[in-house]
């Protein structure tokens, strides 16, 4: 899917919406405001009492001064949770948007990860404080173990040491299977508060949104437009249901992540694009919608090289 088709789609659906009368918001089981992403998303409040925004900016990809304006322009438009990694290799340029944005770091929801290659307490330690210096930091709000691979028990301790000490605000899992889970709860402390794993229309992780509610784990999904492929951004099926509210596809995905009470992470390197996706809180997808897109699940991940 190209830049200009899902633009070209957006000129289409603009004028239908020029007539079309805004569905107001419902419930989503998602806390905050749902009227409007300015000035600010809704938040979810995570087992530990901290908010979460229900929607933020994935940084994948974005590196050097391309990464610096990226998150700066997300920032300006609304977005405050911001999420990074080491592996990504942009952490420094997360941080500089960050600074070229001007906001208060307060207003912040930062989240980066442990790499595998740095598992073990302290490689972890180490590794956490290197990606606080590159993002400029004095805190994380979010930590994530990438991947359940490596000295995952050293890794946990040396997280649960770090949120004990202040220096994290939350943290979490990414990528974990029901297993993986099972074994990092038979020694943790503290509970994992947000599991971050593949979601989007073709690969939806009902049951494990359902495991993940009964452990109180916030789910959150990377992802969630599937980087567009398998067609998402032209798919015939989200299309129509976009064109009973003048939305685009990727507007009516996350308006379904939203309302399943799923927290999701879209990127994009155009401002335009990123402001589109943050117009999601001004129409309800009906039941009817929900099942058509649950038929679209076709229960197997579309990155199989990251498997």
């Amino acid at each position: 899917m190209t830049r200009m088709k899902r633009r070209e789609f957006l000129q289409r659906s603009a004028t239908f919406a020029a007539g079309t009368m805004l569905i107001g918001p419902g419930t989503s089981g998602l806390s905050g405001s749902a009227r409007s992403y300015r000035p600010g998303v809704g938040s979810i409040t995570l087992n530990n009492g901290v908010k979460m925004p229900v929607l933020g900016f994935g940084t994948l990809y974005l590196t050097g001064d391309v990464g610096v304006q990226c998150v700066a322009d997300a920032i300006s438009l609304g977005y405050r949770l911001i999420d990074t990694a080491m592996i990504y290799g942009n952490e420094e340029s997360v941080g500089g948007g960050i600074r070229k944005s001007g906001i208060n770091r307060k207003e912040l929801f930062v989240t980066s990860k442990v790499w595998v290659d740095d598992s073990g307490y302290e490689k972890a330690k180490k590794a956490f404080q290197t990606s606080l210096d590159k993002l400029g930091l004095d805190y994380l709000d979010l930590y994530l173990i990438h991947r359940p691979r490596g000295d995952v028990e050293g890794s946990w301790k040396a997280m649960e040491d770090l949120y004990e000490e202040g220096k994290i605000r939350v943290i979490g899992v990414s990528n974990f299977e029901s297993g993986h889970l099972q074994d990092l709860m038979s020694y943790a402390r503290i509970v994992p508060a947000v599991n971050q794993i593949e979601s989007h229309a073709f690969f939806q992780q009902d049951k494990a949104n359902d495991d993940l509610r009964k452990l109180d784990i916030q789910m959150e999904a990377w992802s969630p437009l599937a980087q567009g492929r398998n067609g998402h951004f032209t798919n015939e099926t989200l299309a129509a249901i976009g064109m009973k509210y003048g939305k685009s596809n990727a507007q009516v995905s996350l308006r379904w992540h939203y309302q399943r009470g799923i927290v999701s992470i879209p990127r994009s390197s155009q401002k335009g694009h990123m402001e589109e996706n943050l117009d999601i809180f001004d129409f309800e997808l009906d039941d009817s919608d929900m099942k058509t897109i649950a038929a679209l699940d076709l229960n197997v991940t579309q990155f199989p090289e990251w498997e």
